[in-house]
Order: C-alpha cells, then sequence, then structure tokens
C-alpha cells in the first residue's frame, strides 16, 4: 500500500466573505452582467485562496505538497474533473465555509507513465446550511518527454450543436483569472516556462476557466441541479475555442473544442425542476 494512503481521510476547513467586489472583478472578467444579489456560477472556485507566501512557492508556481495534499512525486498537475451539487445560491457578503476531505489517492500507470488520482471532497456551506457539494479530482503526471506541437486550428466551427459561442482566449483573460482565484501556476501567464520547462506549445488555458465557461452558457437555460466535467485535453492562449451545448429539457451536455476539432472539456448538467 502506497504512503499516500495515510492522507485519505485528511480534513481542512476555509472561511471567506463573497465581497461585491470580487465578484464585480469576476463579471468583468467573464463579461457577464453585474449582480447584486448573489454570486454568479464558478464564481466559488475563486473563493478560499491559497495563502502559502512567495518563497515558499515550487518552482512551477504551486504550494508545496505534504500539508493537506499528499507528498506526490510526480510533478505536473492537472484540474481532471468535478462533479457538484447546487443546493442554494450564494448570497453577496455572506460569510462562507468550505470544508474538504481528501477521500481517495489511486496511483496507475497509462500511456504518459506514471499517475496519481486525488479525490477531494467539498463542501460549502452558508449559515450552516450546505450550499454546494464538489467532488473534485486532481491528477498529477510524469514530467512530458517531447514538446507538444500547436495545434493546427482548420477545422472550422464544430457542427451539430444547438447553440455554439465562438471565442479566442487571450493572455489577458488567462492573467485575469489567475488573479481571481490566486492561481499562480505559471503555465497559465509564463510563456517561457510553459515551454521550456514543461514543454507546451503556448499558454495552458485554466480548466476551470472552461468549465465557468460552460457554466455560463448552461445557466442561460435554467437554474442548475447538478454540473460535472471532464478535462480531456489542453487548450491553448490565441487559439480559437468553441463553447458548444445540447440542452434536451432538464439535462443538457455542455463541451469546449478547439479549432482543430479537439474536444478539450466535456460537461453533463442536470436542471433544477
Amino acid at each position: 500500500m502506497s504512503n499516500y494512503q495515510a492522507w485519505v481521510g485528511k480534513t481542512v476547513e476555509w472561511q471567506d466573505v463573497i465581497s461585491q467586489a470580487a465578484v464585480n472583478r469576476f463579471c468583468a472578467t467573464f463579461g457577464i452582467e453585474k449582480t447584486r444579489e448573489f454570486a454568479p456560477y464558478g464564481f466559488h472556485w475563486c473563493l478560499f485562496s491559497p495563502d502559502t507566501t512567495t518563497e515558499k512557492l515550487g518552482s512551477d508556481g504551486h504550494p508545496p505538497k505534504g500539508g493537506f495534499m499528499p507528498p506526490i512525486d510526480l510533478p505536473r498537475r492537472m484540474w481532471a474533473a468535478s462533479r457538484l451539487e447546487f443546493f442554494r445560491s450564494l448570497p453577496l457578503e455572506a460569510t462562507v465555509v468550505k470544508r474538504s476531505k481528501i477521500v481517495a489517492v489511486n496511483e496507475k500507470s497509462g500511456k504518459t507513465g506514471a499517475l496519481a488520482f486525488v479525490e477531494i471532497e467539498h463542501e460549502i456551506y452558508v449559515d450552516d446550511e450546505i450550499a454546494i457539494k464538489e467532488l473534485q479530482t486532481i491528477v498529477y503526471r510524469e514530467a512530458a518527454d517531447s514538446p507538444m506541437p500547436l495545434p493546427i486550428a482548420d477545422a472550422g466551427e464544430p457542427c451539430g450543436w444547438q447553440f455554439v459561442e465562438h471565442l479566442c482566449p487571450q493572455p489577458s483573460l488567462l492573467f485575469r483569472y489567475s488573479s481571481l482565484t490566486f492561481n499562480s501556476h505559471r503555465i497559465h501567464y509564463d510563456l517561457p516556462y510553459a515551454q521550456s520547462e514543461e514543454l507546451y506549445p503556448a499558454l495552458v488555458v485554466h480548466g476551470p476557466l472552461m468549465a465557468t465557461l460552460a457554466l455560463q452558457l448552461a445557466s442561460k437555460h435554467g437554474h442548475l441541479k447538478q454540473f460535472s466535467f471532464k478535462g480531456l485535453a489542453p487548450a491553448f492562449c490565441d487559439q480559437p475555442l468553441y463553447l458548444a451545448a445540447n440542452i434536451d429539457g432538464s439535462q443538457g451536455e455542455v463541451s469546449t473544442i478547439g479549432g482543430d476539432g479537439r474536444t478539450c472539456l466535456q460537461a453533463q448538467v442536470i436542471f433544477a425542476a
């Protein structure tokens, strides 16, 4: 049995306040109408920011492992998936509490080598009433052994979808989202690092940024009850990215699709009755 199993069951608790100013910055980042009652979908990922001091960050910009997160000896980290349940909205100016618990650590071997999956259960409370429950999966991977080529964005707009929105993520969007979430992972803002150290061809679009875009598109069609997503492939800065959805009554599918036709993120949504 891996030594990492000792981390299963570990818990941590955070507290934060949903400020109007922070919500305004979130709305400005995504170009959505300002709200003065409840936080938009996806804003909870901007709460409970890590408070690791700058000098303690790793060379990749991540906080050190070995506290709440197990000290997995693999260099690359990715937010692989999340499954969310929404029970109530998050009121502006409310004090919120998040309780997190590591529920599983699984080690596997894949095409790219060793992998380790950490599953974390998050519960967010307002006035001791649960508002959001999330099961998050983080995957750790071996270092890349060769540079990833930049995708050739010649596939055009994807077909077979009821709703399609086109965007081209710019460095300013990635910078703002990193700032909103206090995420210092250098693949999102440091191009020389992303290319020379992690062998990406360009700055990498955050997984939760794409998930937030998917949430915003889905929320145009109703209040959300459940939302789950998987990250399938990286999306890159300054490349076309399509946000596509099929909505069928009480459920739907939303994907972000690269300009080369790759599905980068795939999400399922269930609407509240």
